[in-house]
């Protein structure tokens, strides 16, 4: 074989399992399912703040710093190793971070108006930079514990803000105000307290849709066998669409009716509680059509009422 053949290995759960050869320069590239979703998010986060120059630059810097790539794999540790939870690392801060923006863009394309920007303290780009940089941030707290893991974040996100800002914002004054934004957007993520700003509650609301049976999956294998890792193995897929009463549909795909476990105690408080309930509308459809117990539910005040068939 050419000594320049180059070779791509796929790994999953550990094991390899293809090898595939191809014709450039001498490498070996490794795959894995956590790589390709780490480079589908980072492709989708990039289209997004293509036209935000501050925001995209600020996302950049964000994903090589080394401490918050070293927060992001010991949160990880702490919650899937420790607790027996869900992923709440790398994946889950690229998955939201994807999610926030896609949020972002429905509710400027409807007029909605961010804090930062409705203040008159900044812009869109302004805007963006806070839902990224908050929202990719906001579980590092639980590197130190899962209990006041958000108090714990904002601490340990600002060495990382302090860093990253002023490269973006010489003004202090502007600078501190973005700060604080994206401080707020990390403290009430998991609305203990609520969020009171949109950029908070997008970053909430982002966190929430992070409920799928990928998620679920790695707590299960490491044998973590409760309503919290059987639930998000029945959600098959969440969507962030534009919706036809409100301006944000968020629609939940599941395989089992034990999937609106985390729709309702996951999902529905981060919209409930937060300034963007009059903006979104949660829906769930079954993916067996045929299943007509729980065909298709929806969020109606505060709880999930059967809807018809339309």
């Amino acid at each position: 074989m050419n000594q320049n053949t180059k070779f791509r290995i796929q790994i999953e759960d550990g094991q390899v399992q293809k090898v595939t050869p191809a014709n450039t320069e001498l490498a070996v590239a490794f795959s894995s399912p956590r790589q390709k979703i780490l480079d589908e998010m980072d492709q989708g986060i990039r289209a997004d703040l293509a036209p935000y120059p501050k925001a995209l630059k600020a996302y950049d810097m964000l994903i090589q710093d080394p401490e918050a790539l070293g927060h992001w794999d010991m949160s990880n540790y702490i919650t899937m190793r420790k607790l027996g939870y869900n992923d709440h690392g790398r994946v889950h801060a690229w998955m939201t971070g994807a999610a926030s923006l896609a949020i972002l863009e429905l509710l400027l394309q409807e007029g909605v108006k961010p804090d930062f920007v409705e203040s008159g303290f900044g812009d869109v780009d302004d805007a963006n930079l806070i839902v990224i940089l908050g929202t990719m941030l906001h579980d590092i707290g639980n590197e130190v514990h899962r209990e006041q893991h958000e108090q714990y974040g904002v601490m340990l996100a600002m060495p990382i803000l302090d860093r990253i800002l002023p490269e973006i914002y010489e003004d202090v004054y502007k600078r501190t105000k973005v700060r604080g934004f994206i401080l707020h957007c990390i403290n009430c993520h998991d609305i203990n307290p609520a969020p009171l700003t949109i950029e908070g509650g997008i970053t909430a609301v982002a966190d929430g849709t992070d409920i799928t049976k990928g998620r679920g999956r790695k707590a299960f294998m490491l044998g973590s066998v409760d309503i919290h890792s059987l639930s998000a193995l029945a959600v098959d897929e969440v969507k962030i669409v534009k919706g036809k009463e409100t301006p944000i549909e968020i629609r939940a795909i599941y395989n089992n009716p034990a999937g609106i476990f985390q729709l309702e105690e996951v999902l529905a408080p981060k919209v409930i509680r937060t300034p963007l309930s009059k903006y979104v509308t949660i829906t769930a459809v079954h993916s067996n059509t045929e299943d007509k117990l729980l065909r298709r539910v929806r969020l109606h005040g505060a709880q999930f009422v059967l809807e018809e068939e339309t």
